[in-house]
């Protein structure tokens, strides 16, 4: 799984059933460099006499539903009142057994849900509760789970996951087969047998799925051994398991044999036997077509691009020589997109697509590979291979034009973290999401031709319709501590909470929105206005967003349907994201509205109505009281504040531009951990190895203390290449949050 960086926040729909609902304007905290009105403008907030007032006021603020997809398939959760699970990354039925799902957490808990009550689950195994037996975190822990095919004789099941040892990375990878004595509703550790296991270099490319094949034979992918771009060029090496799809004969045997067909099954040179594919980055999902036996694989790629490989035996699909079509070589500004592969003997994906920094117009961060749908319950899906992007959120199926050359085609707009999918034994699809903790089912939706949304922004009653600079009645004006950098526009925003909802602070301090919440947020650069974007939680709980552009002549703004880069002249641009572009950055681990927590709103109003805390208290916008006063809630400092700390300021900008995307059960790479609550060892951040390579600064580390031209952290603020972070909707270098970093990085002495 991979980073997430988008630059700016977007506006979210309201969702299928709403009839006309009430928006409340929740402006995405987080976005900007400043929240002053264009110079010179009339988009003043109009005075209220109280905040009772601005409570009180009615909304005018409203949103149609939104449409379905062309395909008309939608996600419905298969498990409405189960409690939410903990990072779970897979899904699956025993051959045989129609009575049961099973679902394993990274953590190491395999747990069973009986389909007569989905209601609970009960835990069959937990590999954590048996000491130093498991490392779960970042891209470790339980990776993968497959039932021998003849479960129903011999009850055995296959696990794939990363257990302590002195390899540099702290673990090796194993496959071990365990035993059940009861159908599955138990399995005991004592009964665990070694399978296979080998060192990881380093603490990512983990892989570790497994799988059964219709040839009865167990397969298993594992990554390169990690870091970036594949430093010991494992991809291509056949002396090491790191790299490869392997496959084993596990049936009746004490460890396994190796199948007579597999591609170096006689060598006597020291490639390894196990090897059925090579040359690939991190397979971290993939399946088999059960009506045709064919292998797909989702291989996560580097910096560029993501790609869905039809796997043959003794295919060598190219890394790290090539990324998707591409040569890799390392991306640059200048050349953003690499030449196509000529590896000899590399073959090509099925599919690709880009990242933000390439020519893709729907970007992702990271596949997650999907299976070829064979269930009834949505016939126009029969044969289409589904895949996803884990940061995007979006999901395709692979068609074919007439020359039989694929490509992708976008299904669903889900914006969930999507870390798995799963197969049940009719062929009906599941999908997996992380960071929610629920496990959904693809079925056949609603087809709906349109609606009416507003084309214009003075039409959706979130302004005033003849000055639609000027926001509507009951939108309460807001600023956070710390904003997002947003290549240096001014913002403004607005909330917008419903009469019959309140605010649930959460014990992180983060803010649970209520359903028809609104927000509201402008983007300008000086007297003109840029954007005005809308972020709104329609009635699923689930949020989307929609982005309107203004006119040069500034009478009004326009609904965009897709992402959209303008020219502003004197060699700047700004990137309009699309409707899910923002939930790229608006992740669900981070609450999905980012700036609304405590830390950041504890603040002065900007209309100068008071403390925002004090003024949201009073009008009853919380389902509980603060601790009074203010004073004694915590604050985000912000960079220009000399009075504050050095490291409290870098960490406070760390977690505002940073930790929504890198943080536990985000879509961004763990370690680091930005968020502002950790300490700096808790972070992962300091002495760490990079994820993604050094960016060509030997021994360059994510933190290095007191040598900010070796942190990575500083490095990928200062790109405007392929290397940058936020990856997404940032074109400018902030100079003032690179400078301020940099000098927090010099002061550091230690990890401490």
């Amino acid at each position: 799984m991979r980073l997430c960086k988008s630059q700016a926040a977007l506006v979210i729909l309201v969702a299928s059933g709403v009839a006309m609902g009430t928006l409340a304007a929740l402006v995405t905290p987080g976005c900007g460099s400043s929240s002053k009105p264009p110079s010179g403008g009339d988009g003043g907030v109009p005075p209220a006499s109280s905040p009772d007032e601005r409570w009180t006021a009615i909304p005018v603020c409203r949103a149609p539903q939104r449409p379905s997809s062309a395909t008309a398939v939608v996600l419905k959760d298969v498990f409405p009142n189960l409690p939410a699970l903990s990072s779970p990354v897979g899904f699956t039925q025993a051959p045989g057994d129609a009575d049961h799902f099973y679902i394993w957490q990274q953590s190491g808990q395999v747990l069973r849900i009986a389909a007569s009550d989905p209601t609970a689950t009960e835990t069959v195994l937990d590999l954590s509760a048996t000491a130093n037996k498991i490392v779960s975190g970042g891209e470790a822990g339980l990776l993968g789970l497959a039932f021998s095919p003849k479960w129903q004789t011999d009850h055995t099941a296959y696990l794939s996951y990363t257990t302590p040892s002195g390899a540099p990375a702290g673990f090796d990878s194993k496959i071990a087969r365990i035993k059940s004595s009861d159908g599955g509703a138990t399995f005991a550790i004592g009964t665990e047998e070694l399978v296979l296991q080998f060192a990881q270099p380093f603490t990512n490319h983990n892989g570790g799925n497994i799988l059964f094949g219709p040839d009865g034979f167990l397969y298993a992918g594992f990554g390169d051994g990690g870091s970036g771009n594949d430093p010991q060029n494992n991809g291509q090496s056949l002396t090491t398991f790191l790299g490869k799809m392997l496959r084993l004969d596990v049936d009746g045997q004490t460890t396994y044999a190796i199948p007579p067909k597999n591609p170096f099954a006689q060598d006597t040179t020291g490639k390894k036997k196990e090897i059925y594919a090579y040359g690939v980055r991190n397979p971290w999902r993939w399946s088999f077509d059960r009506g045709t036996g064919d292998l797909w694989v989702g291989d996560v790629g580097q910096n560029e691009w993501e790609e869905i490989d039809k796997v043959e035996l003794g295919g060598n699909y190219g890394w790290n020589q090539c990324e998707g079509f591409h040569s890799f070589s390392g991306a640059t500004a200048s050349n953003p997109n690499n030449p196509p592969c000529t590896f000899p003997g590399a073959l090509p994906p099925v599919v690709e697509y880009g990242h933000a920094n390439t020519t893709e117009t729907e970007p992702g961060v990271s596949v997650t590979g999907g299976y070829v749908y064979r269930g009834k319950g949505v016939p126009s899906l029969e044969g289409s291979y589904l895949f996803a992007d884990y940061g995007s959120g979006r999901l395709w199926r692979i068609v074919y034009d007439a020359a039989g050359k694929g490509k992708k085609e976008l299904l669903l707009e889900t914006g969930k973290n999507i870390s798995s999918f799963g197969e049940g034994l009719d062929g009906e699809i599941y999908v997996v999401v992380i960071s929610n903790g629920r496990i959904y089912k693809l079925v056949t939706g609603p087809i709906m031709p349109g609606t009416n949304f507003p084309q214009v922004l003075s039409a959706t009653g979130c302004v005033d319709p003849q000055a639609p600079s000027v926001p509507s009645p009951g939108l309460i004006p807001y600023d956070v501590n710390v904003p997002l950098w947003s290549d240096g526009a001014d913002k403004r925003r607005w909330l917008s909470l419903p009469p019959t909802g309140q605010i649930h602070i959460n014990a992180d301090g983060d803010w649970d929105l209520p359903i028809g919440t609104i927000l509201v947020k402008e983007f300008a650069d000086g007297a003109r206005r840029i954007e005005t974007r809308l972020l709104v939680r329609h009635d699923d709980g689930e949020w989307a967003g929609y982005s309107y552009e203004w006119l040069d002549d500034q009478t009004d703004a326009v609904l965009l349907p897709s992402s959209k880069t303008k020219d502003l002249g004197g060699g700047r641009s700004w990137f309009f994201p699309s409707r899910n572009d923002c939930l790229q950055c608006h992740t669900q681990a981070a609450g999905r509205t980012l700036g609304l927590e405590t830390a950041q709103m504890n603040r002065e109003s900007p209309d100068g109505s008071g403390n925002q805390l004090a003024v949201l208290e009073a009008i009853g916008a919380f389902d509980a009281p603060l601790p009074p006063p203010p004073a004694t809630l915590p604050a985000l400092a912000h960079i220009d504040d000399v009075n504050a700390p050095l490291a409290d300021r870098a960490r406070g900008y760390l977690h505002a531009n940073c930790s929504f995307c890198h943080r536990m059960n985000g879509p961004g790479r763990v370690p680091p951990d930005w968020r502002y609550s950790n300490t700096l060892m808790q972070t992962g951040a300091c002495d760490t190895i990079p994820a993604d390579g050094d960016l060509g600064v030997a021994g360059a580390k994510v933190i290095v203390p007191g040598m900010p031209a070796s942190s990575v952290v500083s490095l990928r603020m200062k790109a405007l290449d392929a290397a940058r972070m936020p990856p997404l909707a940032s074109h400018v270098v902030d100079p003032d949050g690179t400078a301020l970093i940099d000098a927090w990085l010099t002061s550091l002495t230690s990890c401490n």
